[in-house]
């Protein structure tokens, strides 16, 4: 019998998105709905499993935890990239690592749903009316608002092509963003991320995390911004200092922020976000859509198929 885990498997959704038991009757197929940050706990749950499909970036898979699975040799991660998997050491060990497709749009259409929350004070709002208010707030236009988009990869592109649908200014800036490439999206080219600070009303992170980018936005870029500005981020946490970015929020420096990322995941239940007034903040969902979910693990599925009959594919190389 051939042992299956999927881990990180929040909303118990995985078993109904794809067909397992096409995988054979002599394949079984385990869902963890709980995040386990223990290793050894880990390794304890699904240490005979010899497969193990999961959710990128929610459970690392360092060299540590790998040399506690002795019988793992396939892992899927969602996503073809994954940058909390130490490739290199699976390989080592002569376990296979296969990636999925992943969608761009529910990323860049909850970002978008971010920045109308916080504009018109949305989940605010919902809550009073609620308990019996009517009218507390005084939410912003859009229209005639400067948005600033660092990073103009598929993402970002498409947030800046909505901006512009909602007769807003679009600046973008990154560290290799060319003004060719603003004129074919049809935006401005910023040149330096300060100016786009300064500039914007609402400042929106498109980047892949990586070593030039963790503590891109800290104490003195916050700083830049306009009292009235908003920030959002769907990327990473840790492109943002979260310390500078919840005291940032306690004095006022900026308007607000709406936040579906952060350093620690699961956000923990004594976060200070979790209870400041000028923040939207949702629980990493930028990629949790059905469509895209489906995609991933019915992927997943097929993957685990063609390494069973010796063919894998949709291998993921160490970068």
């Amino acid at each position: 019998m051939r042992r299956v885990a999927i881990l990180d498997d929040y909303q118990g959704v995985a078993l109904g998105l794809a067909d397992w038991k096409s995988l054979g009757a002599d394949v079984d197929v385990t869902a963890l709905n709980d995040y386990v940050a223990d290793e050894d706990k880990l390794a304890r749950r699904i240490g005979d499993c010899e497969i193990a499909v999961i959710m990128r970036e929610r459970t690392p898979f360092p060299r540590s935890l790998l040399e506690k699975l002795p019988n793992l040799k396939l892992l899927v991660t969602t996503g073809m990239r994954n940058r909390s998997v130490d490739v290199k050491a699976a390989n080592e060990r002569g376990i296979t690592v296969c990636g999925t497709l992943s969608q761009a749009a529910p990323t860049y259409e909850l970002a978008w749903a971010l920045i109308m929350a916080i504009a018109r004070q949305v989940p605010l709002e919902d809550r009073l009316t609620r308990a019996g208010a009517w009218q507390r707030t005084l939410g912003i236009n859009l229209a005639k608002k400067t948005l600033g988009v660092i990073g103009l990869g598929r993402v970002g592109t498409s947030i800046a092509k909505i901006g512009r649908a909602f007769d807003m200014r679009v600046i973008a800036w990154s560290q290799n963003l060319t003004a060719a490439r603003c004129a074919e999206v049809g935006v401005e080219f910023c040149p330096s991320k300060d100016e786009l600070l300064k500039q914007s009303d609402f400042v929106t992170i498109h980047l892949i995390l990586g070593p030039r980018n963790r503590g891109l936005i800290g104490a003195r870029e916050l700083g830049l911004m306009k009292p009235t500005s908003y920030l959002v981020n769907t990327s990473r946490g840790p492109i943002v200092d979260e310390p500078a970015l919840i005291e940032a929020l306690r004095q006022g420096t900026i308007g607000g922020a709406a936040l579906d990322v952060f350093d620690v995941e699961p956000l923990p239940r004594d976060h200070p976000l979790r209870n400041m007034p000028n923040t939207v903040i949702t629980p990493h969902i930028g990629y949790v859509s059905r469509d895209n979910l489906e995609q991933m693990y019915k992927t997943a599925v097929d993957n685990i198929r063609a390494w069973m009959a010796g063919k894998p594919q949709n291998v993921v190389s160490p970068e």
